[in-house]
Formats: C-alpha cells, structure tokens, sequence
C-alpha cells in the first residue's frame, strides 16, 4: 500500500468499506445485474455509512474528507466486479452531486444535496444528446425563460441512473445563437411533468439503468437555475477534470483486480505438470501487464493530489483518463486470456469485466476527443481555466 498518499486513517477506512462491499453488496450484484434494477435499499445504507458525503460539506451531512478517501471509494468499487453499479454510485455522488454542490443556491442544497448525501435521492447527469456526444457545445435542449419559469424542451442520451433517479442536472441553451456561451444548467425534479424516460439496453454495466430522456413543455422554477445563466459550459467543462480522473482511476482499479484474479488463477491452474504461472511467456506477460498497471496508478495518485490541493488539473485528468482506460482494456484483453476458455466463461469475472471495461474509452469523453483537447493544450497552447462565478 502506498503510504505517501495514505495515512493510517486511510487504510482502516479501507477496510471497513471492503467489508461493507462484501456484505451488503455483493450478495445482490448477480440479480442486479440481470434485472438492471438497483434495488433502493442499498442506496440509504451508503448513505447512512456516509459514503456519499465523503467530500461534501458537513453542513449538508457530509463529512468534508480529503481527496483519497474518494480514491479508496472508487478503487473498491470496481473490486466487486460490477462496473454497472459502480458507475451508479459514482455517477451520482461525483457527477449530479458536484453541480449542486458547486452551483446550487443554499436553499436548493439544503433539500437535494442533503437528501443525496443521506441516500434518500438519487441523482443523475444530462448532459449528452442524442445527435451530440461529445459535442457539447452542440446541444439542441431549450430552455426559454418565461416569467418566473424556463420552458424545458429537447432531449438527452446514455444518461446513467437516467430512469429511476430522483432528480436531474440538465444542460440546456438559453441563448442558442451563442453557442457555447449559451449555456445553462438546471435542477429538475423527475416528478415534473413533462419528462419521460427510456430504459437502454446496453452491452456492459448492466446493472446501473441508463437512459433516454424526453423534456417536453417541462416548466421550473427560475429558482431552479444552478449558478449563473449562460456560464453552463464553463461549469461542465470545469468539473470535467474530476470526471476523468474519477474514470482514470476506476481504470487503473479494474486493471489491478484483473491482475489480481490472474495471478491467483495461474498460481492454481496446472499444465503440463506445472502451475501455469511458472511458463515464461505467460509471466513476462503479466509482467508487463502489471507495470502498465502501476504507471497508471501512481500518475493517477500525483494528479489526485494536485487536484486535494486545489489546482485546476484538467490536462492531467484527461491524459488520465485517455491513457488508463486504454490500459485497462488491454490488461483485461489479456488477464482473460491467461484464463483460457475459463476467461470466456460468465462464472469467471473476465467476461463481466471485458464488457464493462469497454465503455471507459467511450464515455465521459470519447478517447478520439480527449486526444483533441489535449493537443490543443499542447500544441496550440490553449488554456482552460476553471469558472468563476
């Protein structure tokens, strides 16, 4: 264990979320997965365990930890072989969750924030678009100011926990000739009428519910406008860093218990007359794996630590999440070949882990855009810069 970013503390907490995970978790991950349902309950008992306020305000519940308790949280998440449900929980806690702790005015705070931190609501973000991705900048959604109200209209896509979510962050124009600069985000409560929702149907992380989601005629308070009018893109884009490094991390996380697994099988298996960790091939192979695995890792702590201090680290979380997420497919590609046909096999956690693996590169960000920004920081000396309100 790495004790220059992890103090004792650290560890212990560690521990007990393993044993948590064990216990009220991985009992339910096969039928969660099946169903694509994840059943409320677990939701209040992560709530009541504080894990959704690790770095949230204590005035709102939360417990205002440092940044490396978010770590451990997300590196046992993705131990318990459910890429699905840890992208619910994390989808909630660091991606709605972020935007009403950064933007939402304190009467909002105090009912949403609050409630998400105990577990009694459950949050998601809408930002992408059917004809968008990653162009954000591109989005269709309406929000037209009337009176005391906005006047949602448009649509959004792939939105983790999009069906069965309490409530909504939505990206919507509120200026569309501006482009970009048009941009604003708002809070809606899913019993609002007017939003509908359809369950996809997906290739991996199948026990989280990702949806399709309809705003038609959808009318909110003005009070419901997170931060200022218009500064949306600048908010996306600056909780972005945090996004891709949280994904950066649930790589190298899922790489390492890939590993893991493979070692202990290979220590097991027999062929030939001998375990199958002691063929060459096989271990220079891991060998590699492994150290691909640690790179990743320890540029993911640096970043993290960058990022408990307060800079504003948005070229390192992308190249984070570029690098790892690539990694992670390769190691996982790998690992289920050191299992043979077994790797195949849905009794064993490659084939689950393969899938799941799969989106890294995709959500949050194609790898294809990521490669963009960060050739425009490199290259073209482009310079992000965090919002100010």
């Amino acid at each position: 264990m790495n004790n220059l970013y992890f103090t004792e503390e650290h560890h212990l907490f560690r521990e007990s979320l393993k044993v948590f995970l064990q216990k009220e978790v991985v009992p339910h991950i096969d039928k969660w997965e099946k169903s694509g349902h994840i059943e409320r309950f677990i939701w209040k008992k992560m709530g009541d365990m504080g894990y959704f306020g690790l770095n949230y305000p204590e005035a709102y519940g939360g417990l205002n930890l440092d940044f490396f308790y978010t770590v451990i949280f997300l590196e046992e998440l993705q131990k318990i072989n459910s890429g699905g449900f840890a992208a619910a929980i994390w989808a909630h806690a660091y991606l709605a969750m972020t935007h009403l702790n950064a933007e939402a005015s304190p009467e909002l705070k105090e009912k949403y924030l609050t409630a998400s931190i105990n577990g009694d609501m459950i949050g998601c973000l809408c930002i992408t678009e059917p004809f968008g991705g990653s162009d954000v900048a591109g989005m269709r959604s309406t929000a037209e100011k009337k009176g005391n109200n906005y006047v949602i209209n448009g649509s959004k896509t792939f939105i983790t926990n999009g069906v069965y979510s309490d409530y909504l962050i939505v990206a919507a124009k509120t200026t569309p000739a501006a482009g970009n600069k048009g941009i604003s985000i708002f809070l809606i409560d899913r019993n609002t009428e007017g939003v509908s929702a359809t369950k996809l149907d997906k290739l991996g992380w199948r026990a989280s519910d990702t949806g399709e989601i309809a705003f038609d005629n959808v009318v909110i308070p003005a009070a419901n406008l997170l931060g200022e009018e218009n500064m949306g893109f600048n908010y996306i884009m600056q909780h972005f860093a945090s996004e891709r490094l949280i994904m950066g991390i649930n790589a190298h996380a899922r790489a390492e218990f890939a590993l893991e697994y493979a070692t202990q099988y290979m220590s097991e298996r027999t062929a030939f007359g001998k375990t199958i960790d002691k063929f060459q091939a096989l271990r220079h192979s891991l060998a590699d794996c492994y150290t691909q695995m640690e790179i990743c890792k320890i540029f993911n702590y640096t970043v993290a630590y960058r990022m408990n201090l307060g800079e504003y680290v948005v070229k390192e979380a992308t190249m984070s999440k570029l690098q790892c997420t690539k990694m992670a497919d390769d190691v996982i590609y790998q690992c289920l070949q050191f299992l043979g046909g077994y790797g195949y096999m849905e009794e064993y956690p490659m084939a689950r882990l393969s899938r799941d693996s799969r989106l890294g590169p995709i959500g949050g960000g194609t790898s294809e855009i990521l490669r963009e920004i960060i050739a425009k920081m490199i290259i073209d000396k482009k310079d992000y810069k965090p919002a100010t309100k």
